[in-house]
């Protein structure tokens, strides 16, 4: 039915990076459209914090503090899902890290760290909760990975993130292999781009958010609504033939920039 287009109920969710920002944003909309979500980031503090906050409302979220920047890390928190459920519809790759330094200056532990999480980590997290995925995938009712990169992978931006760009771009191409294979399997890859939302990674819009509007064709930064509609969207039923796509969430920077101050 139309009415259950975009509904997200009976459905479960593991969300990277869910304490704060983009992730927390994606696991309030999941919640209210019926999802039960888990929620993982490196710090089991602010995890369990925010999960209390966003059960509060009346829906279910279980934190899963768990820091996968490594592959033991990823696959540490899949068998820590596996003791909670054995089928996962919904799997957010939104844990990530950025690193600016000037060319000359840029270090290989600054580089290594940002990959690593920002790129490797999706593929070996999906590798590892595969199975899950594979037990609730169906033709009717598809399993979902959904990978959080940015539209600093789509184009450049000023700033001296050479990791960071280099990762996003990666994983927007990964995002599309991935798709290509785990569709036979009847799990949908897709992927989300987003531009300037107030979060601990994006500071300057956090802080500074009517300076970063002038510059964005929308004259306005992200809101939770913005994020959650096309995480929903990618979630749902709606979203079930989107293969393989990356929807850039930016106020029109990255492809209608004519008309920006």
């Amino acid at each position: 039915m139309l009415t259950d287009l975009f509904s997200l109920k009976g459905r479960t969710a593991l969300i990277t990076g869910g304490s704060r920002g983009i992730g927390k944003m994606i696991a309030a909309g999941f919640i209210a459209y019926g999802a039960k979500v888990y929620i993982s980031s490196r710090k089991p503090g602010a995890c369990d914090a925010a999960a209390a906050e966003l059960s509060a409302g009346g829906g279910t979220c279980i934190s899963l503090p768990q820091d996968v920047s490594t592959v033991e890390g990823c696959k540490a928190l899949a068998a820590r899902y596996a003791e909670h459920e054995s089928k996962l519809d919904i799997l957010v790759n939104n844990a990530g890290a950025a690193w600016g330094a000037p060319f000359d200056e840029y270090p290989e532990s600054g580089w290594d760290k940002v990959v690593d999480l920002n790129l490797k980590s999706p593929f070996f997290l999906t590798q590892a909760l595969a199975g899950p995925l594979r037990a609730a995938a169906t033709p009717e009712q598809p399993a979902k990975v959904i990978m959080v990169a940015s539209i600093d992978g789509m184009r450049p931006n000023a700033q001296e993130t050479y990791a960071y760009h280099a990762s996003k771009a990666g994983l927007i191409h990964l995002t599309r292999r991935m798709a290509a294979q785990l569709i036979r399997d009847n799990i949908v890859v897709s992927g989300i781009a987003p531009g300037a939302f107030a979060s601990e990674m994006n500071r300057d819009a956090r802080d500074h958010g009517d300076e970063i509007a002038k510059h964005i064709p929308a004259r306005r930064i992200g809101t939770d609504e913005d994020m959650q509609g096309v995480a929903i969207y990618l979630a749902s039923r709606a979203g079930d033939y989107a293969v393989g796509i990356t929807i850039a969430v930016d106020g029109g920077v990255a492809f209608g920039s004519v008309g920006a101050v």
